[in-house]
C-alpha cells in the first residue's frame, strides 16, 4: 500500500505469535539483562512473580508482527519515529500476542510530495485481549500519484 492507500480510521490486525521462554531469555541476554528476563529464580521473587520480556522485546515484536500484514511492503521508506511508546502490562512466557493497527493521520510531505507520513496507533494484545503494550509509530511511504 502506498500514502494515498491509507485512510484515517483504517485498521490492520497481524497474524499472532506465542512467545517461549528460551526467546524471552535470549533476546534479554543481548539487549536488556535484567534479572526479571534473564534468570527464572530472580524473576520468580520479584515484584512480577515470574520472567516476563522485555518492553524493548515486546516493541520489536510489535513491529515484526505489523510488518507481516503486508500492508507496508515495497512502499516503506523507514520511519522518523515512534512517539507515547507505554509498557501497559507484563508479557510472560507462552502468551500469545496479535497487534492492531490503528491509521490516525496521512499527510503528504510539502517538501518531497513523492512521499509523506502516515501515524498509526499499535496495540498490542495478549491471548486474553489485554493491552500489552501500545505506541504512536509514524512510517514514511512512498507516494507515487504526486
Amino acid at each position: 500500500m502506498f500514502l494515498e492507500d491509507f485512510k484515517v480510521g483504517d485498521e490492520f490486525t497481524s497474524p499472532g505469535i506465542t512467545l517461549t521462554e528460551s526467546q524471552i531469555i535470549d533476546f534479554a541476554l543481548t539487549f536488556d539483562p535484567q534479572p526479571l528476563h534473564v534468570d527464572v529464580t530472580a524473576a520468580t521473587a520479584g515484584v512480577f512473580g515470574g520472567l516476563i520480556a522485555s518492553g524493548f522485546h515486546t516493541a520489536a515484536l510489535t513491529f515484526r508482527l505489523f510488518w507481516q500484514t503486508g500492508v507496508l511492503g515495497e512502499a516503506s521508506l523507514g520511519s522518523p519515529g515512534i512517539d507515547e511508546l507505554r509498557w501497559l502490562k507484563p508479557v510472560r512466557p507462552g502468551d500469545t500476542l496479535h497487534v492492531v493497527a490503528k491509521v490516525l493521520e496521512t499527510r503528504r510531505s510539502s517538501s518531497k510530495p513523492d512521499r509523506g507520513i502516515v501515524k498509526l496507533s499499535y496495540t498490542t494484545v495478549n491471548q486474553r485481549g489485554e493491552a500489552v503494550i501500545s505506541l504512536l509509530g509514524n512510517q514514511l511511504l512512498k507516494a507515487p500519484s504526486a
